[in-house]
């Protein structure tokens, strides 16, 4: 088998798939620096719409729990 039908086996792109206008390492440089990718579930993806809403969320968790642990 040629390389050239081994590498069109292995690839699971389909056809109408076009790259043509991408950027190879657009976001190199901030995921670098430590950007963090999470996959929510469908439930909870339907309530925070965005990585604002979410950060908003574990902000205010983080503050209920330092009250409650350090209570003034």
């Amino acid at each position: 088998m040629s390389q050239e039908v081994a590498a069109r086996e292995e690839d699971d792109l389909e056809p109408e798939y076009d790259f043509s206008g991408g950027a190879r390492g657009k976001h190199f440089e901030a995921y670098k620096k430590g950007t963090n990718v999470v996959f929510l579930d469908p439930d909870i993806a339907a309530v925070f719409k965005d990585s604002i809403a979410v950060n908003n969320a574990l902000r205010l968790l983080l503050t209920l729990a330092r009250e409650r642990i350090h209570p003034e």
